[in-house]
């Protein structure tokens, strides 16, 4: 990999991370375009340290609030019914299938799960379901956020089962295409939760999943299957784009609909259907030979 491809990478990661479109998908879809190889799940996993480090200090005075109480709550018995000791139980609960599930598919998340066929539906199927799930999120406010018809939840009302149903929902995103905000909203917002707190849920459930996988395919870096300079350099650049993305974003949802996401994801998965299905983009373009 050069440094040319790193830069634009990494810009790229930074970019789709954190919007509901599928950063692994754009990376794969990047260098099909750009006629490189695939720059693979370890390089993914690892670039997405540097985007997590930008969630880690821009929500650094939630994370501490949340960490804090948590370990109190570990000696202190009436601490337990602390709504951040609580959060970090439920982040550790929400945490629990993406990472059961991303050990269990591992070959397939680095090999089959990225052709471009499959990428292409699942940008399809989800900007579908996140489109469906922003529609009943907007049902619920009428000339906007100062009408409310149904008042949705809030994460004080998060508990065990919604964390595990946003859990699934984030898991899924094991699977270029889905997109691991795009999957972990439209749930929150299915389950009635209003978008702002999905986003934050999902944004704070991302944490231990991408650092913990990063980590893990720390070990292909020493292997030599990802190259360190070019990489560590994608990762820096993530970090800094990802920044100014998270707080674009936030406050973004706050007053504004999911439907551009929507659009440009099934936009985007058709056009790739027609190139490969006419022959012009191959399935597998770009994929590593190892």
């Amino acid at each position: 990999m050069s440094w040319f491809e790193s830069f634009i990478l990494g810009l790229v990661q930074g970019l789709t991370e954190f919007l509901p479109i599928s950063s692994s998908a754009h990376l794969r879809l990047t260098a099909a375009f750009a006629g490189w190889q695939d720059p693979g799940a370890a390089f993914t996993a690892i670039t997405q340290i540097g985007t997590e480090t930008a969630v880690l200090i821009y929500f650094r005075k939630d994370i501490a609030r949340i960490v804090s109480a948590w370990f109190r709550s570990l000696f202190d018995k009436s601490m337990r019914s602390d709504h951040d000791a609580q959060m970090g139980w439920l982040v550790i609960v929400g945490s629990l299938p993406i990472g059961i599930l991303g050990v269990t598919f591992k070959d397939q998340i680095e090999g089959p799960f990225r052709d471009l066929r499959l990428i292409a539906t699942t940008l399809i199927v989800m900007g579908i379901v996140l489109g469906v799930a922003d529609r009943l999120a907007a049902r619920d406010e009428i000339g906007g956020r100062h009408r409310v018809v149904r008042e949705r939840k809030s994460l004080k009302e998060l508990g065990v089962r919604d964390g595990l149903i946003f859990g699934f929902c984030q898991a899924m995103a094991l699977i270029p295409g889905v997109s691991r905000s795009g999957a972990t909203i439209s749930g929150g917002l299915f389950m009635s939760y209003t978008r702002e707190a999905a986003a934050r849920y999902s944004f704070l459930l991302a944490i231990p999943a991408v650092l913990a996988s990063g980590v893990f395919e720390l070990k292909d870096a020493g292997e030599g299957h990802v190259s360190w300079g070019p990489t560590i350099f994608a990762t820096v650049i993530a970090f800094a784009v990802g920044y100014a993305v998270i707080a674009w974003f936030m406050k973004f949802i706050t007053t504004k609909s999911f439907m551009p996401f929507v659009i440009y994801r099934i936009v985007l998965g058709i056009v790739l259907l027609v190139l490969v299905g006419t022959d012009v983009l191959s399935p597998h373009a770009g994929e590593s030979a190892g």
